[in-house]
């Protein structure tokens, strides 16, 4: 049988060790000021602008929430902060930015697979008198997202600027695409 002495110093060796361990935490501001994920998307709206090089500058734009590129109808958390992000920085870089909310896609497959601009989205850019709308795609593989953001001329849908990037598909990446809207 232990002696009540070397009991009562086991246990307080145990209960001080025990505060020595470290504390679990959730993310800080400093984590979140870090993240990459908005300067991914404000890089490729960079990319986009740069592309354009001015031609469209100062006039109206629409952007549609992006939509997974399986399934047109659908998109997520990620393609709607996708769409946000690259929205800020056109709007930052002095275009005149409409937001389209749609409940159906932007796109309708023609022939071979390509797609187009709905009517609706060319009738919407017309009333704005949106000279281009920004759209996108998104697919996700094993470890990465894959992005791809076009600025469309609405009416013939020529494609002025395009860029493709990934992002890596971890904790954070996984739960905006879990939720996904219908």
């Amino acid at each position: 049988m232990m002696k009540p002495g070397i009991l009562v110093s086991l246990l307080l060796s145990l209960s001080l060790l025990a505060g020595c361990a470290p504390t679990q935490k959730g993310p800080s501001y400093a984590d979140a000021r870090n993240n990459p994920f908005i300067p991914a998307n404000h890089q490729a709206a960079e990319a986009l602008l740069g592309q354009l090089n001015g031609k469209l500058g100062g006039s109206n734009m629409l952007i549609a929430t992006l939509v997974n590129i399986d399934a047109l109808e659908r998109s997520s958390t990620l393609g709607r902060l996708v769409s946000e992000q690259v929205s800020a920085r056109f709007t930052q870089a002095d275009y005149h930015m409409v937001e389209m909310k749609f409940a159906n896609s932007v796109y309708v497959l023609q022939n071979q697979g390509e797609m187009m601009l709905t009517r609706e989205v060319q009738e919407l850019a017309s009333q704005h008198s949106a000279q281009a709308v920004i759209v996108g795609t998104y697919g996700d593989s094993k470890d990465f997202v894959f992005v791809n953001l076009k600025v469309v001329q609405p009416g013939t849908n020529v494609v002025l600027a395009v860029h493709d990037y990934a992002l890596p598909l971890d904790d954070n990446t996984r739960a905006m695409l879990r939720n996904r809207r219908y």
